[in-house]
């Protein structure tokens, strides 16, 4: 009588227990049985070897190694799922600012938005719908290095209202040689939830997701 081959019977979870052995996979107590059923029956004239049993060992004791350290791993990622979900709820009701280069227009009002230059340029702001089509080209001269304010009013170049929507802005800043300026650009507003899309966290400002990993700056709002 031989024991069949082993093979790592990793834990999953079910209705009644956190973890439980699947019940299809060989499992501690079923190789127990099966290697003292073994030494019970063997032929006395062709015992087993010893290199053979200590094999058998082996695989009992990796099995054992392969539950605990499942165990571990499993609780491991409760805690830090649980941990990174305790943070991002610590966002709500907080102004953030993020990493971001659009801007939401609700009731025909614009969120705050904003770019940070290196060095003092001449600055000039396009913004585009969703489409990648320009609706503004706003002109704002030079200006000195650090972070300044998009203040669109909310119209196109023809000087019409835009449709509530998600546009993007981008900035064309040079210096007196012509050269490109190194920018950043920012979004500011209030968190208002934590959503999940594909497995993926992000924070909720309006109808807008924002990645946490973006976030450069939070302030606590008057009266928290």
């Amino acid at each position: 009588m031989s024991i069949p081959a082993l093979e790592p019977a990793y834990m999953k979870r079910d209705e009644t227990s956190r973890y439980a052995e699947p019940k299809d996979t060989l499992g501690r107590d079923q190789f127990l049985t099966l290697l003292v059923a073994q030494l019970q029956h063997q032929d006395p004239l062709n015992p087993m070897e010893s290199t053979d049993f200590s094999s058998q060992l082996a695989q009992f004791s990796s099995l054992e190694q392969l539950f605990g350290v499942n165990k571990n791993l499993m609780g491991i990622q409760e805690n830090l799922g649980a941990r990174e979900n305790g943070n991002l709820l610590d966002y709500i009701g907080k102004t953030v600012k993020t990493e971001n280069n659009t801007i939401f227009v609700t009731d025909g009002q614009t969120d705050s938005s904003f770019y940070a230059l290196e060095d003092r340029a001449d600055v000039t702001i396009y913004i585009y719908n969703e489409d990648g089509l320009e609706v503004r080209r706003i002109y704002r001269g030079w200006q000195d290095a650090g972070e300044h304010e998009i203040a669109w009013d909310g119209r196109d170049n023809a000087g019409k209202t835009v449709d509530d929507s998600i546009y993007a802005f981008e900035v064309e800043a040079r210096d007196e040689g012509g050269f490109i300026v190194p920018y950043n650009t920012y979004l500011t507003g209030e968190v208002t939830g934590v959503t999940y899309e594909s497995g993926i966290p992000y924070l909720m400002i309006g109808d807008k997701l924002v990645t946490p990993e973006n976030i450069v700056e939070v302030r606590k709002n008057s009266g928290q």
